[in-house]
């Protein structure tokens, strides 16, 4: 019995077929793909449980193929790339990445943030609770995927919402950026924790002044947190 489907795309035949390998042996079914076009194609048709994608690939880039997926599913995506510099991070987690492995990597550690993904959103669960946070006037819903503020559905990004639901499921905690990016985006990463920044004014803007009762709160030099009026 598969544990999933994985895509790979890498426009690295050698690479392509290591992870395969390795993939395989773990119980996984492999789907390959060695350019963007291609791998768009090859997601639409066979659904992938997850997407293993790099960054330079011929044709469209890897970015452009997350912000294609990310237009209609949120299905998780992990990129390798050869790339380290924190641009790069921050770009992929912007774009709703999962997670981000730089080359040359061990394939260990590549099937273990897989299993760490796959773990983190439920999809190894075949019956998953309901996971839902509300208060005056919001309901974070993560199995919809659904954000309603004041009775209507608001179009909110996948790492937006995961924000929202991790800081509104511990009310008046505060996290530091550090350990909103380890727990949400699921990752040690080190650098400019910008990202995190740009999420919170994104989210302000669409909850600014809808209840007295509750804020998304800045604690300066510190961090957030999701502050509710006891």
């Amino acid at each position: 019995m598969s544990l999933g489907k994985i895509l790979v795309v890498d426009d690295d035949q050698n690479i392509c077929e290591l992870l395969r390998l390795y993939l395989e042996k773990e119980g996984y079914s492999v789907i390959l793909s060695h350019d963007g076009e291609e791998a768009i194609v090859k997601f639409n048709a066979l659904a992938p449980d997850m997407v293993l994608l790099d960054i330079m690939l011929p044709g469209l880039d890897g970015w452009q193929v997350c912000r294609e997926i990310r237009k209609k599913s949120n299905v998780p995506i992990i990129m390798l790339t050869a790339k380290g510099e924190t641009f790069d991070k921050v770009l992929g987690l912007e774009l709703g990445a999962d997670d981000y492995v730089v080359k040359p990597f061990d394939t260990k550690e590549v099937i273990a943030r897989i299993k760490a993904v796959l773990r983190r959103i439920g999809q190894n669960n075949q019956a998953e609770e309901v996971k839902e946070v509300s208060y005056d006037k919001l309901v974070v819903n993560m199995t919809r995927y659904e954000l309603k503020v004041d009775g209507k559905v608001i179009d909110t990004p996948p790492k937006e919402l995961e924000l929202l639901f991790h800081l509104a499921s511990n009310p008046n905690r505060v996290y530091t950026r550090d350990q909103l990016l380890d727990e949400v985006w699921g990752f040690e990463y080190y650098g400019d924790s910008r990202t995190i920044d740009v999420h919170v004014k994104r989210l302000r803007e669409k909850l600014e002044g809808v209840s007295d009762q509750w804020a998304l709160k800045t604690v300066w030099g510190v961090g957030y947190k999701f502050e509710v009026n006891e």
